[in-house]
């Protein structure tokens, strides 16, 4: 204080806190006083008002945490983390048609990102053709319309497929995507062992969570071991499976759910490909997962800690690998999508980079930061450059990426880390006594969980008993509306008439040869991938392959559960 500065009373202090609270208040928000006297995390769990040694007591730092790049990688992969390579900044895009899709690539690779992440539109992820009738309405809407090699041609043209590594969100038909894929790069003459990237391909998660399969549960498991099977032989650098728990997360799963869930569903493919007879040390090592960045900030920092400690842990003690590199847990992180709100959507800005640094303080390996406006349509061009920012400033400005793990030690962050590794445990235990994870989905109890978890949440929020900014608190009457992007209906007449040329003049006998030495090798229990890289070359569709395949696996109808 000044001798300038006149004293103020106690009195006239506490009327200003008064009025300040009363303030706060007739604008919809809550004084400090009000807030409950019980604090949870995102996920329900209790929150205690600090925490000290006793918390983490059994924690051994040799045997849990040890160094960043050394088993059991609780504090990361590498020696260094981002001191060596900051994150690849790979933002999804996807939308009309492959000619519009391919023109976004080519933006954002000239604003600094360094990955292609592609989503595909609905027909596309379920497998039909942009001219099914169960397509009309949707070809183009929600991601980019690819039916066929022809397509796949177009979205990456003028593009190299040695210099970009590419991550395609693609699970029922992943197959035959990377089928497309890997027709174009040989006919860009780039080998098959120089492409890096990811196919998606979790089926398990999409009779959780996304549901959008193409074929039940056991025969879709046989297509996921065909293509770990071919690309551990013929694309060495590929990335087979994405395990992935951000739709889980999207659902309504908790942080342990989703945890719990996909480290599940990750050990599950490694049984397959185990029974299978594949050596877990050539190929665990392309396995990957892909996690959900939500608003409780420490939770999916110990997240992601604790999944790095549990996948190593398992790997090397109850599979046996004895290669390094088969017990890392690499992963790919986007900010939660159904964290953004409608209203107020600048605020979306602040959630994602909230959520983008508790993927970068728990050493992901790459990350998409969803953009102000997803939740009324499409991102625009200037929304997704907000995005893409977003990740350059944290990357370069504000020095989280100089030290690895630098929440180490913090007695809330180990107490939560080693607390959602034993919630994790027992979930892992349920799941084995009921018969693995495909009898879990057939019962029902992925789903009748999951969907707990999210009426849990919505019964908060209805309450008031949680506040989202600009929602239930802090609400504007007089929005102005922001800026979208609109799909122009055009683009799926001329995806259709593009699609209805190439089945005019494409040599109908060779489609014709492909789809049926596609039938015989999935009738035989063949490795289909050679014959449906066959089909793309000879310009066969999916939704051709997918119905050839249909036919030999059927159909898959979930059984309603109340």
């Amino acid at each position: 204080m000044t001798e300038s500065t006149p004293a103020r009373s106690n009195d006239a202090r506490s009327k200003e806190k008064t009025a300040s609270a009363s303030e706060a208040t007739s604008r919809g928000g809550r004084a400090l006083h009000q807030r409950e006297r019980r604090f949870k995390s995102l996920s329900g769990r209790e929150v205690k008002p600090y925490y000290t040694a006793r918390d983490v007591r059994g924690l051994d730092e040799a045997k849990d945490l040890g160094v960043p790049g050394e088993y059991p990688f609780t504090r990361g992969i590498h020696e260094t983390m981002y001191r060596g390579k900051t994150w690849t900044m790979r933002q999804f895009a996807g939308f009309g048609t492959a000619r519009e899709t391919n023109e976004r690539f080519k933006y954002l690779l000239s604003k600094g990102q360094t990955g292609l992440s592609v989503a595909f539109d609905f027909p596309t992820i379920t497998g039909y053709d942009s001219d099914d009738p169960m397509s009309e309405g949707e070809v183009g809407r929600c991601g980019v319309a690819i039916a066929s090699l022809a397509d796949m041609e177009t979205l990456f043209e003028g593009i190299p497929l040695d210099q970009v590594s590419t991550s395609m969100t693609i699970n029922g038909p992943a197959a035959v995507l990377l089928a497309f894929y890997l027709a174009v790069a040989k006919k860009q003459g780039v080998p098959a062992e120089k492409l890096r990237g990811t196919t998606q391909n979790d089926v398990l998660k999409e009779y959780m969570a996304q549901k959008s399969w193409c074929f039940p549960p056991r025969p879709s498991m046989g297509v996921v071991g065909d293509i770990i099977e071919y690309c551990t032989e013929h694309v060495p650098q590929w990335n087979t499976i994405s395990i992935s728990g951000y739709h889980i997360r999207e659902a309504g799963s908790t942080a342990v759910q989703e945890l719990a869930f996909t480290l599940a569903n990750g050990f599950t493919y490694v049984e397959h490909g185990l029974e299978a007879g594949l050596d877990v040390d050539r190929f665990a090592p392309r396995l990957s997962f892909f996690f959900n960045a939500h608003l409780d900030f420490f939770e999916e920092i110990a997240k992601y800690r604790a999944a790095r400690r549990i996948w190593a842990r398992r790997l090397k003690e109850k599979y046996g690998a004895k290669n390094p590199k088969a017990w890392l847990l690499r992963f790919h992180t986007q900010t939660a999508g159904v964290s953004l709100t409608a209203q107020q959507p600048e605020n979306n800005i602040v959630r994602t980079a909230y959520e983008a640094l508790s993927a970068v303080l728990g050493g992901t390996q790459s990350l998409h930061t969803n953009s102000m406006d997803e939740t009324l349509a499409l991102p625009t061009e200037k929304a997704v450059k907000v995005a893409l920012r977003t990740q350059q400033v944290l990357a370069h400005e504000i020095g989280v990426a100089n030290v690895a793990d630098p929440l180490a030690g913090s007695y809330y962050v180990e107490a939560l880390t080693n607390q959602m590794e034993e919630e994790a445990e027992e979930i892992f235990r349920e799941i084995d006594a009921m018969g693995g994870v495909i009898a879990g989905i057939e019962s029902g109890y992925f789903q009748r969980e999951i969907a707990r978890s999210a009426y849990r949440l919505q019964q908060e929020l209805d309450a008031n008993e949680r506040i989202v900014v600009g929602v239930n608190e802090y609400v504007d009457d007089d929005e102005d509306p922001l800026e979208i992007l609109r799909i122009d209906p055009r683009s799926e007449e001329e995806q259709k008439a593009r699609l209805a040329e190439l089945k005019r003049t494409r040599d109908p006998a060779a489609v014709e040869r492909a789809l049926g030495a596609l039938r015989d090798a999935a009738r035989a229990g063949e490795n289909i991938m050679p014959h449906l890289i066959d089909g793309a070359l000879a310009y066969a569709t999916l939704g051709e392959m997918i119905a050839t395949l249909k036919k030999e696996y059927g159909e898959y109808h979930e059984p309603p559960m109340f």
